[in-house]
């Protein structure tokens, strides 16, 4: 048996171990955790646009679809546009015959595209529309089919209502949505 001066004492060795620094090996996997986090963010970032559209399409026909119900609500006559960079929505003034720029609602205010991505007014009723049209949501709630196409740098996204006002997302096949 040796003296007890020659154990070490369990919290000396402990100590000592976490003054040395970390290790090779600890600071490689801190290295790659990084690197792949980068690696993804980039990804997401510059990668494919097809989940930023299908995400602003959902909102616009979400809008879309509110607008038609408050349409019906309120017993107005609403409209959008959509001029490449953004949709607006619009009340139709019946006193003056003209639209109006609409105000006070959340989900009806004018929306703005990220960089990359456009919108504009395909068809209503069965019939092409100039870029700078306004599709009208009547208040009795019996609208003419109606579309708007979304494209992005990946993706070309087409919102087309039925005479119900149910929007549906429809996808060309080589640029499908997540």
């Amino acid at each position: 048996m040796g003296s007890l001066g020659d154990r070490r004492h369990p919290l000396r060795c402990t100590r000592a171990r976490r003054l040395r620094g970390f290790t090779l090996v600890e600071i490689l996997v801190v290295v790659a955790i990084i690197a792949i986090t980068a690696g993804l963010a980039t990804l997401a970032f510059d990668g494919d646009d097809r989940g930023a559209a299908a995400r602003e399409a959902r909102r616009f026909a979400g809008a879309l679809e509110h607008a038609s119900a408050r349409a019906q609500w309120r017993a107005e006559t609403l409209g959008v546009s959509a001029d490449g960079a953004g949709w607006r929505f619009w009340r139709r003034d019946v006193d003056a015959n003209r639209w109006l720029p609409f105000s006070g609602d959340d989900v009806l205010d004018a929306h703005r595209l990220p960089a990359g991505m456009a919108v504009v007014p395909l068809s209503f009723a069965g019939k092409g529309l100039p870029a700078d049209a306004i599709v009208p949501l009547r208040a009795s709630g019996r609208n003419e089919p109606y579309a708007f196409v979304f494209t992005g740098k990946t993706s070309r996204i087409v919102l087309a209502a039925d005479p119900l006002n149910r929007v549906t997302m429809l996808t060309d096949s080589a640029t499908a949505v997540p």
